[in-house]
């Protein structure tokens, strides 16, 4: 076994620096979904509707179920709940 040390979770399971950046976005967008569900103490049922999903959708966001959602789905999902999204784009080092 390595003792490689990665900045990130992503750094370590994806495979380019693509995935990796896109797999961070999804995870901070399905985090504040999660924690916005939470929060407003709705259903699943309630969110299912609110986010124009299927309940078994939001089950499967609740549960961290992330291959299962783009960007785009997770984009239109926020807006949906009225939260807002902002994006920071810095040159690497």
């Amino acid at each position: 076994m390595s003792n490689q040390r990665f900045p990130n979770v992503w750094d370590a399971i994806e495979d380019t620096p693509e995935e990796v950046e896109n797999m961070k976005l999804r995870s901070v967008l399905m985090t504040a979904l999660k924690n916005h569900i939470t929060r407003s103490e709705m259903s699943q049922a309630q969110a299912a509707k609110l986010f124009g999903v299927t309940q078994p959708r939001i089950s499967d966001l609740m549960r961290g179920k992330i291959n299962l959602f783009g960007l785009d789905a997770r984009v239109n999902m926020v807006t949906a709940a009225g939260l807002h999204i902002e994006m920071r784009v810095l040159e690497t080092a």
